[in-house]
């Protein structure tokens, strides 16, 4: 018989117990709710401490429930996806051990949430255009192409003049995201940049922003829609846990004292 463990979540501070429902994390309806100490508290549920599966939906059933924490609780510390403790002895000593740790990042991260933003050109050609136009070295290499008759050397210099391009592509990647990023300077505490996807996508940033400052940032959001709509398309999203800005990992050889 499969022993069950305690999956965290995140970590808040409150005096009362918390009950979320059945909305755990493996889809068998798992109460969500607190194991606390002294006011400090882990969110958990219930799951099996010898069988966890890394999917799309456990990912996003991780997400969700802290989110659903995040509307009641105004500091909230996810915890990273996959942590399961074996017992709520072991999360009240870990509670115990790193009290001032969890409670300082708390009041550091009070009232923060994070904010996502997409940013990808709607038009290729032009941006590859742009480019060759701007790159002086790799006109001269597709003139160099156009004369070579040799087919061995034609190659190497389009390789050439393709590595060109893609060094290119990179640093005006950088350049038009950093042309975003600085309307939003003033409003955010810091952001951070996420791996790209596609040649077309230029920027994937978090920003963390102070919770009552979310419609002034929907305002620049806005306005940059309107500015660039010939030239970018911007994906949104708004507010998330604060994934990008802290990572608490618990290993398991940690919990005992």
């Amino acid at each position: 018989m499969q022993r069950d463990g305690k999956y965290i979540y995140c970590i808040i501070v409150s005096d009362y117990d918390v009950s979320l429902g059945p909305i755990g994390i493996g889809g068998r309806g798992d109460l969500v709710s607190t194991i606390g100490f002294d006011g400090l508290c882990m969110v958990v549920s219930d799951h099996p401490l010898s069988r966890f599966v890394v999917n799309p939906e456990n990912m996003l059933a991780h997400q969700r429930v802290i989110e659903e924490v995040m509307k009641e609780f105004r500091s909230v510390l996810p915890i990273r996806f996959g942590t399961i403790a074996a017992t709520p002895d072991e999360i009240r000593n870990l509670l115990n051990r790193r009290y001032s740790e969890f409670m300082e990042l708390l009041k550091q991260f009070e009232n923060k949430v994070e904010l996502n933003v997409r940013g990808t050109w709607n038009n290729m050609g032009m941006i590859y255009k742009e480019i060759d136009k701007s790159h002086i070295e790799l006109q001269k290499i597709r003139a160099e192409i156009e004369k070579l008759p040799d087919n061995e050397k034609r190659n190497l210099k389009i390789t050439e003049a393709g590595n060109l391009v893609e060094h290119a592509l990179i640093q005006k990647k950088e350049e038009e995201a950093e042309k975003i990023i600085d309307a939003f300077r003033k409003s955010v505490f810091e952001y951070k940049h996420n791996k790209t996807s596609g040649d077309a996508m230029f920027m994937n940033t978090a920003f963390l922003v102070n919770s009552g400052r979310e419609v002034e940032f929907d305002n620049i959001m806005a306005g940059l829609g309107v500015k660039y709509q010939d030239r970018s398309d911007f994906v949104y999203t708004a507010p998330l846990p604060i994934f990008n800005f802290i990572d608490l990992k618990i290993f398991p050889e940690k919990w005992e004292l």
